[in-house]
């Protein structure tokens, strides 16, 4: 069973769909979409098989809240 996405494309697994994750058990993120610091956390959460979305991750630059 593959752990990521990624590894479900590299085994050719095009309709691999991840376990659901409970928001509690990753963080979310301040930072700004579209900055490298962003783009790392996404990257990262990829990587080890987590939801590429956090509920409360910042999505907007007035957005000042997100925890």
């Amino acid at each position: 069973m593959p752990r990521s996405v990624l590894d479900a494309i590299k085994d050719g697994n095009w309709d691999f769909e991840p376990e659901a994750t409970e928001v509690a058990s990753y963080a979310s993120t301040k930072a700004l979409p579209g900055t490298d610091e962003k783009l790392a956390i996404l990257a990262n959460r990829v990587r080890r098989g987590l939801p590429l979305w956090h509920p409360s991750d910042r999505q907007t630059y007035d957005d000042r809240d997100a925890e």
